[in-house]
Protein backbone atom coordinates (compact mmCIF):
# COMPACT_ATOMS: atom_id res chain seq x y z
CA UNK A 1 0.00 0.00 0.00
CA UNK A 2 2.96 2.29 1.09
CA UNK A 3 5.08 2.02 -1.81
CA UNK A 4 2.75 2.74 -4.15
CA UNK A 5 2.05 6.07 -2.79
CA UNK A 6 3.48 9.16 -4.90
CA UNK A 7 5.38 11.54 -2.39
CA UNK A 8 7.16 13.44 -4.95
CA UNK A 9 3.08 15.21 -5.73
CA UNK A 10 3.94 19.01 -5.01
CA UNK A 11 2.71 22.94 -5.75
CA UNK A 12 3.77 25.96 -7.59
CA UNK A 13 4.69 29.01 -4.81
CA UNK A 14 1.95 30.51 -6.20
CA UNK A 15 -0.40 27.69 -6.12
CA UNK A 16 0.26 26.89 -2.37
CA UNK A 17 -0.26 30.27 -1.83
CA UNK A 18 -4.07 30.44 -3.55
CA UNK A 19 -4.68 27.31 -2.15
CA UNK A 20 -3.65 27.84 1.45
CA UNK A 21 -5.06 30.90 1.43
CA UNK A 22 -8.62 29.95 0.76
CA UNK A 23 -8.52 26.67 2.90
CA UNK A 24 -7.25 28.65 5.80
CA UNK A 25 -10.07 31.32 5.34
CA UNK A 26 -12.60 28.68 4.79
CA UNK A 27 -11.61 27.11 7.92
CA UNK A 28 -11.60 30.18 10.27
CA UNK A 29 -15.61 30.76 8.75
CA UNK A 30 -16.62 26.97 9.90
CA UNK A 31 -14.82 27.20 13.09
CA UNK A 32 -17.05 30.38 13.63
CA UNK A 33 -20.14 28.26 12.56
CA UNK A 34 -18.98 25.18 14.51
CA UNK A 35 -18.68 27.23 17.61
CA UNK A 36 -21.86 29.26 17.14
CA UNK A 37 -24.14 26.43 16.69
CA UNK A 38 -22.48 23.43 18.45
CA UNK A 39 -23.29 21.00 16.09
CA UNK A 40 -20.15 19.21 16.50
CA UNK A 41 -16.70 19.42 17.38
CA UNK A 42 -13.37 18.34 15.85
CA UNK A 43 -10.21 15.97 17.01
CA UNK A 44 -7.72 16.26 14.08
CA UNK A 45 -5.03 13.73 14.49
CA UNK A 46 -1.42 13.44 12.77
CA UNK A 47 0.63 10.98 12.45
CA UNK A 48 3.14 10.50 10.60
CA UNK A 49 7.46 9.40 10.03
CA UNK A 50 10.02 11.76 12.39
CA UNK A 51 10.47 14.69 9.96
CA UNK A 52 7.29 14.27 8.01
CA UNK A 53 6.20 17.54 8.72
CA UNK A 54 3.57 17.51 11.19
CA UNK A 55 4.45 21.11 13.29
CA UNK A 56 4.47 22.90 10.00
CA UNK A 57 1.11 21.55 9.02
CA UNK A 58 -0.35 21.81 12.59
CA UNK A 59 0.48 25.96 12.38
CA UNK A 60 -1.32 25.68 9.12
CA UNK A 61 -4.30 24.00 10.51
CA UNK A 62 -4.51 26.82 13.58
CA UNK A 63 -2.72 30.15 12.17
CA UNK A 64 -6.23 31.86 11.16
CA UNK A 65 -8.27 29.97 14.18
CA UNK A 66 -10.08 32.06 16.95
CA UNK A 67 -7.37 30.57 19.77
CA UNK A 68 -10.27 30.41 22.29
CA UNK A 69 -12.06 27.73 20.11
CA UNK A 70 -8.92 25.45 19.51
CA UNK A 71 -6.30 23.42 21.57
CA UNK A 72 -3.32 21.51 20.28
CA UNK A 73 -1.93 18.36 22.21
CA UNK A 74 1.69 16.47 21.87
CA UNK A 75 1.89 13.50 22.90
CA UNK A 76 4.91 11.72 24.12
CA UNK A 77 5.99 8.82 26.00
CA UNK A 78 3.24 8.52 29.41
CA UNK A 79 4.57 9.25 32.41
CA UNK A 80 3.19 9.63 36.05
CA UNK A 81 -0.71 8.72 36.29
CA UNK A 82 -0.39 8.26 32.53
CA UNK A 83 1.37 4.90 33.31
CA UNK A 84 -1.73 3.64 35.69
CA UNK A 85 -4.31 3.82 33.40
CA UNK A 86 -5.68 2.81 30.33
CA UNK A 87 -3.56 3.54 27.19
CA UNK A 88 -6.86 5.61 26.01
CA UNK A 89 -7.05 7.36 29.54
CA UNK A 90 -4.78 10.40 28.92
CA UNK A 91 -6.89 11.18 25.12
CA UNK A 92 -9.95 10.93 26.37
CA UNK A 93 -8.99 14.11 28.89
CA UNK A 94 -8.76 15.93 25.38
CA UNK A 95 -11.34 15.20 23.76
CA UNK A 96 -12.89 18.35 22.48
CA UNK A 97 -16.79 19.82 23.66
CA UNK A 98 -18.97 20.83 21.12
CA UNK A 99 -18.01 24.03 19.52
CA UNK A 100 -14.52 23.17 19.59
CA UNK A 101 -11.39 21.71 17.47
CA UNK A 102 -8.55 19.88 19.64
CA UNK A 103 -5.48 18.84 17.21
CA UNK A 104 -3.59 16.00 18.33
CA UNK A 105 0.38 15.97 17.26
CA UNK A 106 1.06 12.14 17.73
CA UNK A 107 -1.78 10.18 19.27
CA UNK A 108 -3.49 6.94 21.03
CA UNK A 109 -2.35 5.27 17.77
CA UNK A 110 1.03 4.81 19.46
CA UNK A 111 -0.21 1.86 20.89
CA UNK A 112 -0.33 0.08 17.55
CA UNK A 113 2.82 2.07 16.22
CA UNK A 114 6.06 2.61 18.63
CA UNK A 115 4.59 0.47 21.46
CA UNK A 116 4.22 -2.16 19.19
CA UNK A 117 7.81 -2.13 17.57
CA UNK A 118 9.61 -1.10 20.57
CA UNK A 119 8.02 -4.08 22.37
CA UNK A 120 6.53 -2.02 25.43
CA UNK A 121 3.36 -3.67 25.39
CA UNK A 122 2.30 -7.12 24.28
CA UNK A 123 1.13 -8.56 20.91
CA UNK A 124 -2.25 -9.44 22.91
CA UNK A 125 -2.54 -5.95 23.45
CA UNK A 126 -1.59 -4.35 20.08
CA UNK A 127 -3.60 -6.92 18.47
CA UNK A 128 -6.81 -6.04 20.83
CA UNK A 129 -6.14 -2.08 20.47
CA UNK A 130 -7.68 -2.03 16.98
CA UNK A 131 -11.08 -2.83 18.06
CA UNK A 132 -10.44 -0.45 21.45
CA UNK A 133 -9.81 2.33 19.30
CA UNK A 134 -12.39 1.48 16.83
CA UNK A 135 -14.94 1.51 19.42
CA UNK A 136 -13.71 4.53 21.01
CA UNK A 137 -13.36 6.12 17.79
CA UNK A 138 -16.93 5.21 17.33
CA UNK A 139 -18.33 6.65 20.81
CA UNK A 140 -16.67 10.04 19.77
CA UNK A 141 -18.49 10.31 16.23
CA UNK A 142 -21.93 9.02 17.53
CA UNK A 143 -20.93 11.52 20.55
CA UNK A 144 -20.87 14.57 17.38
CA UNK A 145 -17.35 14.60 17.41
CA UNK A 146 -15.55 14.68 13.59
CA UNK A 147 -12.65 12.29 13.40
CA UNK A 148 -10.04 13.36 11.07
CA UNK A 149 -6.85 11.42 10.48
CA UNK A 150 -3.66 12.07 8.74
CA UNK A 151 -0.69 10.00 8.31
CA UNK A 152 2.10 12.23 6.62
CA UNK A 153 3.79 9.79 4.72
CA UNK A 154 7.49 11.04 3.40
CA UNK A 155 10.38 8.57 1.41
CA UNK A 156 13.38 7.03 2.96
CA UNK A 157 15.13 9.50 0.68
CA UNK A 158 13.40 12.77 1.96
CA UNK A 159 13.54 11.70 5.71
CA UNK A 160 17.29 11.18 5.09
CA UNK A 161 17.87 14.64 3.39
CA UNK A 162 15.53 16.63 6.50
CA UNK A 163 17.48 14.57 9.21
CA UNK A 164 20.92 16.01 7.60
CA UNK A 165 19.70 19.21 7.37
CA UNK A 166 19.02 19.40 11.21
CA UNK A 167 22.46 17.93 11.53
CA UNK A 168 23.90 21.35 10.06
CA UNK A 169 21.42 23.89 11.53
CA UNK A 170 22.50 24.56 15.25
CA UNK A 171 19.00 26.47 15.87
CA UNK A 172 17.38 23.07 14.45
CA UNK A 173 19.50 20.18 15.82
CA UNK A 174 16.98 20.49 18.95
CA UNK A 175 15.18 18.74 16.47
CA UNK A 176 16.81 15.44 15.60
CA UNK A 177 17.57 13.14 18.58
CA UNK A 178 19.10 9.49 19.00
CA UNK A 179 15.41 8.28 18.95
CA UNK A 180 15.00 9.27 15.35
CA UNK A 181 18.13 7.46 13.88
CA UNK A 182 17.02 4.38 16.05
CA UNK A 183 13.42 4.51 14.58
CA UNK A 184 14.83 4.83 11.10
CA UNK A 185 16.96 1.74 11.21
CA UNK A 186 13.51 -0.15 12.08
CA UNK A 187 11.88 1.15 8.79
CA UNK A 188 10.34 -1.99 7.38
CA UNK A 189 9.06 -2.93 10.96
CA UNK A 190 7.37 0.72 10.95
CA UNK A 191 6.38 0.07 7.64
CA UNK A 192 4.52 -2.84 8.71
CA UNK A 193 2.83 -2.06 11.90
CA UNK A 194 1.75 1.64 9.65
CA UNK A 195 0.59 -0.60 6.83
CA UNK A 196 -1.87 -2.94 9.02
CA UNK A 197 -2.90 0.25 10.99
CA UNK A 198 -4.14 1.88 8.20
CA UNK A 199 -5.92 -1.20 6.88
CA UNK A 200 -7.67 -2.19 10.25
CA UNK A 201 -8.59 1.14 12.07
CA UNK A 202 -9.73 3.06 8.92
CA UNK A 203 -13.74 3.07 9.13
CA UNK A 204 -16.16 4.81 6.69
CA UNK A 205 -16.78 7.36 9.34
CA UNK A 206 -13.52 7.77 10.72
CA UNK A 207 -11.14 6.92 7.37
CA UNK A 208 -7.54 7.83 7.24
CA UNK A 209 -6.52 10.35 4.59
CA UNK A 210 -2.60 9.31 3.53
CA UNK A 211 -0.47 12.99 2.61
CA UNK A 212 2.06 12.55 0.17
CA UNK A 213 4.53 14.59 2.66
CA UNK A 214 8.11 15.17 0.35
CA UNK A 215 6.99 18.19 -0.91
CA UNK A 216 5.83 20.46 2.61
CA UNK A 217 3.48 22.78 0.24
CA UNK A 218 1.73 19.78 -1.06
CA UNK A 219 1.04 18.28 2.51
CA UNK A 220 -0.51 21.34 3.94
CA UNK A 221 -2.59 21.96 1.50
CA UNK A 222 -3.84 18.65 1.52
CA UNK A 223 -4.25 18.44 5.26
CA UNK A 224 -5.88 21.99 5.43
CA UNK A 225 -8.92 21.70 2.51
CA UNK A 226 -9.48 17.78 3.86
CA UNK A 227 -10.16 19.47 7.38
CA UNK A 228 -12.40 21.80 5.57
CA UNK A 229 -14.27 19.14 3.56
CA UNK A 230 -14.88 17.07 6.54
CA UNK A 231 -16.47 20.18 8.51
CA UNK A 232 -18.55 20.88 5.67
CA UNK A 233 -19.75 18.30 5.50
CA UNK A 234 -21.77 18.90 8.83
CA UNK A 235 -22.09 22.18 8.89
CA UNK A 236 -22.62 23.28 5.32
CA UNK A 237 -20.45 25.29 2.69
CA UNK A 238 -18.34 28.22 4.18
CA UNK A 239 -19.68 31.35 2.65
CA UNK A 240 -16.94 33.37 1.79
CA UNK A 241 -17.22 37.47 1.78
CA UNK A 242 -17.63 38.18 -1.98
CA UNK A 243 -18.42 35.48 -3.40
CA UNK A 244 -21.64 34.01 -4.44
CA UNK A 245 -22.90 30.73 -2.81
CA UNK A 246 -19.54 30.27 -0.81
CA UNK A 247 -18.27 27.90 -3.80
CA UNK A 248 -14.83 30.00 -4.12
CA UNK A 249 -13.24 33.25 -4.04
CA UNK A 250 -10.42 34.79 -6.83
CA UNK A 251 -6.97 33.92 -5.86
CA UNK A 252 -4.89 36.05 -3.92
CA UNK A 253 -1.56 37.59 -4.95
CA UNK A 254 1.28 35.45 -3.97
CA UNK A 255 2.49 36.42 -0.76
CA UNK A 256 6.06 36.63 0.15
CA UNK A 257 8.23 34.62 2.71
CA UNK A 258 9.17 31.23 2.73
CA UNK A 259 7.07 28.31 2.74
CA UNK A 260 8.73 26.73 6.12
Amino acid sequence: MLEKIDTTLSLTEKEYWRRIGEAQLRLHLLQREMYQSGKCSALVMLEGWDAAGKGGAIKRITETLDPRGFEVVAFAAPKGDDRTHHYLWRFWKHVPTRGRMVVFDRSHYGRVLVERVEGFCSEEEWRRAYREINEWEGHLLSGGCQVIKFWLHISQEEQLRRFRSRERDPYRQYKLTEEDWRNRARWKEYEEAVEQMLQRTSTPLAPWTVVEADDKSWARVKIVETIVDRLEDVLGKAKLPGVDGGKGRKAKKGRKGKKG
